[in-house]
């Protein structure tokens, strides 16, 4: 090579004097051809190289170095899971075509300012799976064309300020599973065009709206098996063009305010393996264009009335192993456009058709994996076996014992009336239950029913308060159905009411509670036996009905007292007025003469005289 090169420089020589022999020209053309076939077909020790897509790829090869010999019209250069340990100023600017850099699973600890500045063409850059702990301001300065990054699986603590300012066409960003306790409020300050978001596997105990605000035209965040407590309120206010957000591994969130997800315009949300207890109603309440909704793996027990109702384009709903016992009638009021509703892994004993009134266009059902009690409330479930698909995943019968383990599909249509049959509550003991207790004491009331299903009991209260099982105050309850009712008062006096209902009917009975003052005769203070903590709040009951009855009773004095002033002053004053009036100057008669007639009447007059007109005299006293 060394003589070729030397034999180029005297045939430059030559030409400059344009002497140039052909022999000259033999090995000027042989040396452009040594060199093209060297760019092309050269390939670094232990790669594997692809001319015709122009890629080099040095995986799994123990490179501790960035290796020598790699073409530079390379556009593709996979150096993954090797030994690099830093990546230098000047390592790769010696190939500007570089569309695809591939540096993960290495073992990088440090990447300096300006690594990847001559890299105009870059597009991906791999990063994952390397020990960095801090990214400088300025590594990925000049890479105006890359739209991915993948940071993960580092030991990334902080993400700073600004060091992402020249990514203004960055598309997707992973920088989840690292050890990441702050991201600073201008981090993602430049990424203008960012479209997906991943954050997981992290030490953030909050994500600031701030930070969050400079990614106008992000479309997708999925923020993963974080140790996040709360969100702040309106913490997306700013992501205008977010379409979907997935919140999954949360195990310390109980609560989303309704204002949480405030002016977002999603078209899927996904809120699973969290600690809600509840469906975040007021959180959806401006979420009009969602159309699939995933709050699987929460212990979420119960799905009250309306709980979806602004959701009027919902046409995928998610609530697999959520620990639902309960859907009351219209849970799913609103959801005109459901089309697929799985409820599958969960405690349910029935599904009711009053939950589903207004989902008309329901195609997929799924039930599976729940101790249902197939009886009458299932019925009409049986009856739109043509019309609803189970996909693939049939319901089983838990109860009764004679069809256990029957699948909904096993059934004839004849025979549904025989089985899915339901048996009207009877209570078992319908004597009324007569009870007299003092003040301050407890008291029971028994009520037990049979029935298939196992009935509801509720009592009524003689002010015709309803009271279940999730009542709280002085009366409660137990299991069983027993009524308890703690510190009776006067005013519990009456008949109370059971009612045990099941889908087959319901069933009454009474009980009638007398409550007796137990004070002392003469006296405003009650005696009390009971031990001292019931005697506590018993005097402090008696203290204030005493104290209500004193009031009461200033009140009646007082108020007969002024209207006995006000009419004996009332009385005083027309008597004065009288003595102003007869006293009056000016003269006056005390006598005065009344003339009167009798109307003429044909005949003779009604005293058996002649008609004709009469004088009386009075006196004014």
């Amino acid at each position: 090579m060394w003589q070729v090169h030397g034999r180029m420089i005297d045939c430059a020589s030559n030409i400059m004097f344009s002497t140039m022999s052909s022999c000259c020209q033999q090995f000027l053309g042989l040396a452009l051809m040594v060199l093209v076939t060297r760019s092309t077909v050269s390939c670094p020790a232990r790669c594997e190289c692809a001319p015709q897509i122009k890629s080099v790829v040095c995986h799994r090869k123990r490179l501790t170095a960035i290796p020598e010999g790699i073409p530079i019209e390379t556009k593709v250069l996979d150096l993954s899971k090797n030994r690099l340990r830093c990546i230098s100023s000047g390592d790769l600017s010696t190939f500007p075509l570089l569309e695809e850099v591939d540096l993960s699973e290495n073992i990088i600890t440090n990447i300096e300012p300006g690594a990847f500045s001559n890299l105009f063409n870059l597009r991906s850059l791999q990063l994952r799976g390397n020990q960095l702990k801090l990214i400088p301001t300025g590594v990925f300065s000049r890479l105006t064309n890359l739209t991915r990054l993948d940071l993960s699986e580092n030991k990334i603590v902080i993400l700073l300020d600004h060091m992402f300012q020249d990514l203004r066409n960055l598309k997707q960003l992973e920088v989840g599973d690292n050890d990441l306790v702050y991201i600073s409020q201008r981090a993602f300050s430049g990424l203008l065009g960012l479209e997906q978001l991943t954050i997981e596997k992290c030490n953030l105990t909050s994500i600031s709206a701030e930070s969050l605000s400079y990614l106008e035209n992000l479309g997708t965040l999925r923020l993963r098996y974080l140790s996040i407590s709360f969100l702040e309120e309106q913490n997306f206010r700013k992501l205008y063009n977010l379409k979907e957000l997935e919140i999954d591994s949360w195990p310390l969130l109980e609560t989303i305010t309704p204002t949480t997800l405030y002016g977002l315009n999603l078209t899927y949300l996904s809120i699973t393996s969290t600690n809600l207890s509840s469906v975040p109603s007021g959180a959806f309440r401006n979420l009009v264009y969602l159309k699939l909704l995933n709050l699987s793996y929460n212990p979420i027990t119960t799905i009250e009335s309306g709980s979806f109702r602004d959701l009027i384009r919902l046409q995928h709903l998610y609530l697999v192993s959520t620990m639902l016992t309960t859907i009351q009638p219209h849970a799913f009021l609103g959801l005109k456009q459901l089309q697929v509703l799985n409820i599958s892994n969960n405690f349910l004993a029935t599904l009711e058709e009053s939950a589903l009134h207004s989902v008309a266009n329901l195609a997929v059902l799924r039930l599976d994996n729940n101790p249902l009690s197939c009886d009458c409330r299932l019925l009409w479930l049986l009856q739109k076996r043509k019309t609803l698909s189970f996909d693939h995943k049939q319901p089983v019968c838990a109860s009764p014992a004679d069809i256990q383990g029957s699948q909904l599909n096993d059934f004839e249509e004849s025979a549904l009336h025989d089985y899915f049959t339901c048996q009207k509550p009877k209570i078992r003991d319908r004597t009324p239950q007569r009870v007299t207790a003092g003040e301050g004491q407890t008291v029971y009331f028994t009520c037990r029913a049979d029935g298939e299903p196992t009935p509801v009991i509720m009592w009524v209260s003689p002010q015709r308060r309803m009271i279940t099982s999730k009542s709280n105050g002085r009366a409660t309850i137990l299991p069983g159905g027993t009524l308890e009712i703690r510190f009776v008062q006067l005013h519990d006096s009456g008949t109370h009411i059971c009612i045990a209902s099941n889908a087959g009917g319901n069933d009454t009975s009474f009980a009638v509670l007398t409550v007796k003052s137990q004070r002392s005769d003469g006296s405003l203070y009650a005696n009390r036996t009971s031990p001292l903590p019931e005697f506590n709040e018993t005097a402090l009951n008696d203290t204030q009905v005493l104290l209500k009855f004193t009031l009461d009773l200033k009140t009646i004095l007082v108020s007969t007292a002024m209207g006995c002033i006000t009419f004996l002053g009332v009385v005083l004053f027309c008597f004065l007025i009288l003595f102003v009036w007869s006293r009056g100057k000016g003269h006056h008669k005390n006598n005065f003469s009344v003339e009167y007639s009798f109307r003429k009447v044909d005949g003779p007059t009604v005293s058996g005289g002649q008609g004709g007109a009469r004088k009386f005299n009075m006196k004014m006293i």
